[in-house]
Protein backbone atom coordinates (compact mmCIF):
# COMPACT_ATOMS: atom_id res chain seq x y z
CA UNK A 1 0.00 0.00 0.00
CA UNK A 2 1.43 3.55 -1.24
CA UNK A 3 2.26 5.47 1.77
CA UNK A 4 0.84 8.95 2.58
CA UNK A 5 2.64 12.20 2.21
CA UNK A 6 1.64 13.94 5.44
CA UNK A 7 2.82 17.82 5.44
CA UNK A 8 2.88 18.78 9.01
CA UNK A 9 3.30 22.53 9.30
CA UNK A 10 4.35 24.29 12.38
CA UNK A 11 6.11 27.48 14.03
CA UNK A 12 4.43 29.88 12.43
CA UNK A 13 4.11 33.88 13.29
CA UNK A 14 2.30 33.47 16.67
CA UNK A 15 2.05 34.13 20.13
CA UNK A 16 1.73 30.17 20.54
CA UNK A 17 4.73 29.31 18.33
CA UNK A 18 6.46 27.34 21.24
CA UNK A 19 3.26 25.17 21.50
CA UNK A 20 3.04 24.72 18.01
CA UNK A 21 6.85 22.77 18.24
CA UNK A 22 5.22 20.55 21.07
CA UNK A 23 2.01 19.64 19.43
CA UNK A 24 3.97 18.81 15.74
CA UNK A 25 6.92 17.07 17.67
CA UNK A 26 4.13 14.62 19.40
CA UNK A 27 2.03 14.16 16.41
CA UNK A 28 4.78 13.46 14.26
CA UNK A 29 6.10 10.68 16.40
CA UNK A 30 2.93 9.31 17.28
CA UNK A 31 2.24 8.81 13.04
CA UNK A 32 2.29 5.10 11.63
CA UNK A 33 5.50 4.99 9.68
CA UNK A 34 3.68 2.10 7.54
CA UNK A 35 0.89 4.08 6.99
CA UNK A 36 2.44 8.00 6.38
CA UNK A 37 5.86 9.52 5.10
CA UNK A 38 6.57 12.81 7.21
CA UNK A 39 7.27 15.90 5.91
CA UNK A 40 8.08 18.46 8.60
CA UNK A 41 7.63 21.75 7.25
CA UNK A 42 8.52 24.39 10.05
CA UNK A 43 7.62 28.35 9.32
CA UNK A 44 10.26 30.59 11.47
CA UNK A 45 8.76 33.64 13.30
CA UNK A 46 10.01 35.37 10.38
CA UNK A 47 7.81 33.52 8.28
CA UNK A 48 10.01 31.50 6.34
CA UNK A 49 8.82 28.09 5.58
CA UNK A 50 11.71 25.90 6.11
CA UNK A 51 12.21 21.98 5.13
CA UNK A 52 12.92 20.20 8.50
CA UNK A 53 13.23 16.80 9.59
CA UNK A 54 11.63 15.19 13.11
CA UNK A 55 14.82 15.80 14.95
CA UNK A 56 15.23 18.68 14.78
CA UNK A 57 11.79 20.43 15.31
CA UNK A 58 12.88 22.67 17.86
CA UNK A 59 15.08 24.83 16.36
CA UNK A 60 13.67 26.79 13.39
CA UNK A 61 16.64 28.81 11.21
CA UNK A 62 17.94 28.86 7.89
CA UNK A 63 20.19 26.14 8.06
CA UNK A 64 16.96 24.19 7.03
CA UNK A 65 16.32 23.91 3.37
CA UNK A 66 14.05 26.95 2.28
CA UNK A 67 11.22 26.29 0.65
CA UNK A 68 7.39 27.33 -0.23
CA UNK A 69 3.77 25.78 -1.56
CA UNK A 70 2.37 27.69 -4.15
CA UNK A 71 -1.35 29.15 -4.54
CA UNK A 72 -1.43 26.65 -8.01
CA UNK A 73 -3.26 23.35 -7.81
CA UNK A 74 -0.47 21.75 -10.59
CA UNK A 75 2.19 21.79 -8.45
CA UNK A 76 0.98 20.22 -4.72
CA UNK A 77 3.87 20.11 -3.40
CA UNK A 78 6.78 21.93 -1.68
CA UNK A 79 9.22 24.11 -4.10
CA UNK A 80 12.71 24.65 -2.97
CA UNK A 81 13.59 28.24 -2.87
CA UNK A 82 17.36 29.06 -3.91
CA UNK A 83 18.12 32.91 -3.59
CA UNK A 84 15.13 34.97 -4.78
CA UNK A 85 13.89 32.38 -7.21
CA UNK A 86 11.67 29.14 -6.91
CA UNK A 87 12.71 26.33 -8.56
CA UNK A 88 9.95 24.32 -10.04
CA UNK A 89 11.85 21.98 -12.10
CA UNK A 90 13.17 19.42 -10.06
CA UNK A 91 13.67 18.27 -5.94
CA UNK A 92 9.94 18.86 -5.31
CA UNK A 93 8.19 17.44 -2.46
CA UNK A 94 5.47 15.75 -3.51
CA UNK A 95 2.44 16.05 -0.64
CA UNK A 96 -0.98 14.47 -0.19
CA UNK A 97 -2.48 15.47 2.78
CA UNK A 98 -1.75 18.77 5.11
CA UNK A 99 -1.35 18.54 8.83
CA UNK A 100 -1.78 22.30 9.82
CA UNK A 101 -0.51 22.60 13.86
CA UNK A 102 -0.05 26.27 13.85
CA UNK A 103 -1.53 27.52 16.47
CA UNK A 104 -3.49 31.21 17.19
CA UNK A 105 -2.71 34.28 14.36
CA UNK A 106 -2.11 32.77 10.68
CA UNK A 107 -2.28 29.38 11.16
CA UNK A 108 -5.59 28.56 12.92
CA UNK A 109 -7.76 31.99 11.60
CA UNK A 110 -8.25 31.15 7.93
CA UNK A 111 -4.68 32.29 6.51
CA UNK A 112 -2.44 28.80 5.94
CA UNK A 113 -6.16 27.13 5.38
CA UNK A 114 -7.01 30.11 2.31
CA UNK A 115 -3.56 28.48 0.39
CA UNK A 116 -4.09 24.93 0.51
CA UNK A 117 -7.70 25.99 -1.06
CA UNK A 118 -5.70 27.41 -3.80
CA UNK A 119 -3.17 24.54 -3.82
CA UNK A 120 -6.13 22.16 -4.28
CA UNK A 121 -4.34 19.92 -0.93
CA UNK A 122 -6.26 18.26 1.25
CA UNK A 123 -5.38 19.25 5.21
CA UNK A 124 -6.84 18.52 8.43
CA UNK A 125 -9.06 20.61 10.44
CA UNK A 126 -11.48 23.54 9.29
CA UNK A 127 -11.76 25.73 6.14
CA UNK A 128 -11.13 29.34 5.83
CA UNK A 129 -14.39 30.29 7.05
CA UNK A 130 -14.71 28.18 10.46
CA UNK A 131 -11.16 29.19 10.93
CA UNK A 132 -11.62 32.82 10.81
CA UNK A 133 -14.78 32.75 12.60
CA UNK A 134 -13.63 30.54 15.34
CA UNK A 135 -10.15 32.74 16.06
CA UNK A 136 -11.79 36.10 16.22
CA UNK A 137 -13.73 35.92 19.83
CA UNK A 138 -16.02 38.92 18.90
CA UNK A 139 -17.52 37.35 15.57
CA UNK A 140 -17.28 33.82 17.15
CA UNK A 141 -19.39 34.72 19.99
CA UNK A 142 -21.87 37.05 17.60
CA UNK A 143 -22.54 33.87 16.00
CA UNK A 144 -23.25 31.85 18.83
CA UNK A 145 -25.78 34.81 20.40
CA UNK A 146 -27.67 34.54 16.97
CA UNK A 147 -28.14 30.79 16.76
CA UNK A 148 -29.12 30.98 20.61
CA UNK A 149 -26.20 29.54 22.26
CA UNK A 150 -25.88 30.82 25.98
CA UNK A 151 -22.63 33.35 25.91
CA UNK A 152 -21.07 35.75 28.52
CA UNK A 153 -21.90 39.53 28.11
CA UNK A 154 -19.41 41.43 26.56
CA UNK A 155 -17.63 44.45 24.85
CA UNK A 156 -15.10 45.12 22.40
CA UNK A 157 -13.44 47.73 20.99
CA UNK A 158 -9.81 48.48 18.74
CA UNK A 159 -6.53 49.09 19.64
CA UNK A 160 -6.57 52.26 17.58
CA UNK A 161 -10.03 53.37 19.86
CA UNK A 162 -8.28 52.48 22.98
CA UNK A 163 -5.13 54.59 22.52
CA UNK A 164 -6.74 57.76 20.73
CA UNK A 165 -10.09 57.64 23.68
CA UNK A 166 -8.95 55.11 27.04
CA UNK A 167 -10.91 57.48 29.08
CA UNK A 168 -14.30 56.86 26.88
CA UNK A 169 -13.40 53.05 26.23
CA UNK A 170 -13.17 52.52 29.84
CA UNK A 171 -16.17 53.95 30.98
CA UNK A 172 -17.97 52.60 28.07
CA UNK A 173 -16.84 49.29 29.78
CA UNK A 174 -17.94 49.71 33.28
CA UNK A 175 -21.30 51.07 31.81
CA UNK A 176 -21.82 47.86 30.39
CA UNK A 177 -20.15 45.13 32.53
CA UNK A 178 -19.63 44.96 36.51
CA UNK A 179 -16.07 43.96 36.99
CA UNK A 180 -14.51 41.36 37.65
CA UNK A 181 -13.91 41.33 33.51
CA UNK A 182 -11.69 39.30 31.62
CA UNK A 183 -9.65 41.34 28.89
CA UNK A 184 -8.50 39.38 25.62
CA UNK A 185 -6.68 39.87 22.56
CA UNK A 186 -9.49 39.19 20.23
CA UNK A 187 -7.53 36.74 17.71
CA UNK A 188 -5.07 34.71 19.84
CA UNK A 189 -5.03 31.55 22.07
CA UNK A 190 -3.25 29.37 24.71
CA UNK A 191 -4.28 32.42 27.92
CA UNK A 192 -1.42 34.62 25.62
CA UNK A 193 -1.96 38.61 26.61
CA UNK A 194 -5.29 37.38 29.28
CA UNK A 195 -6.05 39.19 32.02
CA UNK A 196 -8.35 39.11 34.78
CA UNK A 197 -9.29 42.31 36.07
CA UNK A 198 -11.00 43.75 39.57
CA UNK A 199 -11.45 47.28 39.40
CA UNK A 200 -11.16 49.90 37.51
CA UNK A 201 -7.65 50.70 38.88
CA UNK A 202 -5.98 47.42 36.59
CA UNK A 203 -8.15 48.18 33.59
CA UNK A 204 -5.72 50.52 31.78
CA UNK A 205 -2.68 47.62 32.08
CA UNK A 206 -4.66 44.87 31.22
CA UNK A 207 -5.86 46.60 27.67
CA UNK A 208 -2.58 47.93 27.25
CA UNK A 209 -1.31 44.30 27.26
CA UNK A 210 -4.02 42.59 24.67
CA UNK A 211 -3.59 45.31 22.67
CA UNK A 212 -0.04 44.42 21.85
CA UNK A 213 -0.99 40.84 20.63
CA UNK A 214 -4.32 42.15 18.71
CA UNK A 215 -6.01 45.33 16.94
CA UNK A 216 -9.27 44.30 18.51
CA UNK A 217 -9.55 44.08 21.87
CA UNK A 218 -12.46 41.96 23.93
CA UNK A 219 -13.67 42.17 27.41
CA UNK A 220 -16.16 39.91 29.12
CA UNK A 221 -17.97 39.44 32.19
CA UNK A 222 -16.66 36.31 34.46
CA UNK A 223 -18.56 34.09 35.30
CA UNK A 224 -19.29 33.40 39.41
CA UNK A 225 -18.00 29.82 40.97
CA UNK A 226 -16.78 29.38 37.76
CA UNK A 227 -15.90 25.68 36.69
CA UNK A 228 -13.60 25.30 33.07
CA UNK A 229 -14.98 22.45 31.23
CA UNK A 230 -13.53 21.58 28.03
CA UNK A 231 -15.39 18.97 25.31
CA UNK A 232 -13.61 17.80 22.25
CA UNK A 233 -15.34 17.36 18.77
CA UNK A 234 -14.69 15.66 15.84
CA UNK A 235 -16.04 15.10 12.40
CA UNK A 236 -17.11 17.33 9.51
CA UNK A 237 -21.45 17.29 8.69
CA UNK A 238 -21.85 15.16 11.71
CA UNK A 239 -20.20 15.41 14.40
CA UNK A 240 -19.34 13.37 17.36
CA UNK A 241 -18.46 14.30 21.04
CA UNK A 242 -15.97 12.78 23.36
CA UNK A 243 -16.44 12.72 27.25
CA UNK A 244 -15.93 16.39 28.82
CA UNK A 245 -13.36 17.17 31.13
CA UNK A 246 -12.14 19.89 33.66
CA UNK A 247 -9.74 22.01 34.49
CA UNK A 248 -9.10 22.66 38.07
CA UNK A 249 -6.61 25.85 37.55
CA UNK A 250 -3.49 25.77 39.92
CA UNK A 251 -4.15 29.30 39.64
CA UNK A 252 -6.74 31.69 40.08
CA UNK A 253 -7.91 31.21 36.31
CA UNK A 254 -6.10 29.48 33.61
CA UNK A 255 -3.78 31.40 32.63
CA UNK A 256 -1.13 30.28 30.41
CA UNK A 257 1.34 29.88 33.28
CA UNK A 258 -1.45 27.13 34.96
CA UNK A 259 -1.89 25.97 31.30
CA UNK A 260 1.99 24.94 30.29
CA UNK A 261 4.58 25.77 33.53
CA UNK A 262 2.44 24.92 36.27
CA UNK A 263 1.07 21.19 37.68
CA UNK A 264 -3.17 22.34 36.80
CA UNK A 265 -5.04 19.38 37.69
CA UNK A 266 -7.06 17.82 34.81
CA UNK A 267 -10.15 15.65 35.69
CA UNK A 268 -11.54 13.48 32.91
CA UNK A 269 -14.35 12.76 32.47
CA UNK A 270 -15.48 16.07 34.18
CA UNK A 271 -17.78 15.23 37.59
CA UNK A 272 -21.04 16.56 35.94
CA UNK A 273 -24.33 14.74 36.10
CA UNK A 274 -25.44 12.71 33.06
CA UNK A 275 -28.08 15.15 31.93
CA UNK A 276 -25.36 18.17 31.73
CA UNK A 277 -23.42 16.59 29.78
CA UNK A 278 -25.92 15.82 27.65
CA UNK A 279 -26.81 19.36 27.14
CA UNK A 280 -22.63 20.21 26.67
CA UNK A 281 -22.22 17.64 24.20
CA UNK A 282 -25.32 19.07 22.14
CA UNK A 283 -24.22 22.67 22.60
CA UNK A 284 -20.71 21.77 21.53
CA UNK A 285 -22.20 20.05 18.36
CA UNK A 286 -24.03 23.18 17.75
CA UNK A 287 -21.64 25.91 18.25
CA UNK A 288 -18.86 23.43 15.66
CA UNK A 289 -21.73 23.66 13.21
CA UNK A 290 -22.35 27.05 13.23
CA UNK A 291 -19.55 28.57 12.55
CA UNK A 292 -18.83 26.29 9.69
CA UNK A 293 -16.07 24.24 11.50
CA UNK A 294 -14.59 20.78 10.27
CA UNK A 295 -12.33 17.94 11.18
CA UNK A 296 -11.56 18.95 14.83
CA UNK A 297 -12.32 21.56 17.29
CA UNK A 298 -12.47 21.80 21.51
CA UNK A 299 -15.55 24.00 23.21
CA UNK A 300 -15.02 25.72 26.07
CA UNK A 301 -17.34 26.16 28.61
CA UNK A 302 -17.97 27.82 31.85
CA UNK A 303 -20.85 26.80 34.49
CA UNK A 304 -21.41 28.63 37.39
CA UNK A 305 -21.10 26.05 40.03
CA UNK A 306 -23.75 27.00 42.42
CA UNK A 307 -26.48 27.79 39.59
CA UNK A 308 -25.43 25.28 36.96
CA UNK A 309 -25.86 27.96 34.33
CA UNK A 310 -23.68 26.83 31.17
CA UNK A 311 -22.26 29.17 28.95
CA UNK A 312 -20.06 29.01 25.74
CA UNK A 313 -17.00 30.60 26.30
CA UNK A 314 -15.26 29.80 23.26
CA UNK A 315 -14.07 27.32 20.21
CA UNK A 316 -10.39 26.44 19.00
CA UNK A 317 -10.26 24.69 15.84
CA UNK A 318 -6.81 23.56 16.27
CA UNK A 319 -6.44 23.27 19.34
CA UNK A 320 -3.35 21.75 21.22
CA UNK A 321 -2.41 18.51 19.97
CA UNK A 322 0.28 17.09 22.55
CA UNK A 323 -0.13 13.83 24.38
CA UNK A 324 -1.17 16.16 27.52
CA UNK A 325 -3.45 18.48 25.51
CA UNK A 326 -7.10 18.43 26.60
CA UNK A 327 -8.09 17.58 22.85
CA UNK A 328 -6.35 14.37 22.05
CA UNK A 329 -6.78 13.11 26.37
CA UNK A 330 -10.68 13.56 26.16
CA UNK A 331 -10.67 11.50 23.27
CA UNK A 332 -8.51 8.98 24.45
CA UNK A 333 -10.91 8.19 27.92
CA UNK A 334 -13.64 8.30 25.10
CA UNK A 335 -11.92 5.20 23.63
CA UNK A 336 -9.77 6.91 20.92
CA UNK A 337 -6.37 6.37 21.25
CA UNK A 338 -3.81 9.33 20.25
CA UNK A 339 -2.89 7.38 17.32
CA UNK A 340 -6.15 6.42 16.09
CA UNK A 341 -7.40 10.22 16.28
CA UNK A 342 -4.24 10.92 14.35
CA UNK A 343 -5.33 8.60 11.48
CA UNK A 344 -9.06 9.99 11.84
CA UNK A 345 -8.55 13.24 11.36
CA UNK A 346 -5.98 12.75 8.15
CA UNK A 347 -9.27 10.55 6.66
CA UNK A 348 -11.65 13.05 7.52
CA UNK A 349 -9.66 16.10 5.72
CA UNK A 350 -9.30 13.15 2.70
CA UNK A 351 -12.97 13.37 2.76
CA UNK A 352 -14.45 16.41 2.96
CA UNK A 353 -11.72 17.14 -0.03
CA UNK A 354 -13.44 14.73 -2.04
CA UNK A 355 -16.41 16.30 -1.64
CA UNK A 356 -15.06 19.56 -2.76
CA UNK A 357 -13.87 18.01 -5.92
CA UNK A 358 -17.68 17.31 -6.80
CA UNK A 359 -17.95 21.16 -6.82
CA UNK A 360 -17.97 22.43 -10.83
CA UNK A 361 -15.65 25.44 -10.75
CA UNK A 362 -16.94 26.28 -14.53
CA UNK A 363 -20.19 27.81 -16.07
CA UNK A 364 -21.10 27.69 -19.88
CA UNK A 365 -23.33 30.56 -20.73
CA UNK A 366 -26.12 29.36 -22.33
CA UNK A 367 -26.30 30.36 -26.03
Amino acid sequence: MKKLRIGVIFGGRSGEHEISLLSAKEVIAAMDPNKYEVIPIGISKRGEWLLTSPENLHSLNQTHALVSLLPDPSHQALLPVSGTSIQCAHDTHQLDVIFPLIHGTYGEDGCIQGLLELANLPYVGAGVLGSALGMDKVLMKTVFKQAGLPITDFQWTTRKQWQRDPIGVQKNIETNLNYPVFVKPANLGSSVGISKVKSAATLPAAMNLAAKYDRKIIIEAAVPHARDIEISVLGNAEPRVSVPGEIISCREFYDYTAKYLEESQLQIPANLPTALVEQIGNMAKTAFCVIGCEGLARIDFLINAKTSDVFVSEINTLPGFTRVSMYPKMWEQTGLSYAALIDTLIQLALERHQEIQENVTSFEIPA
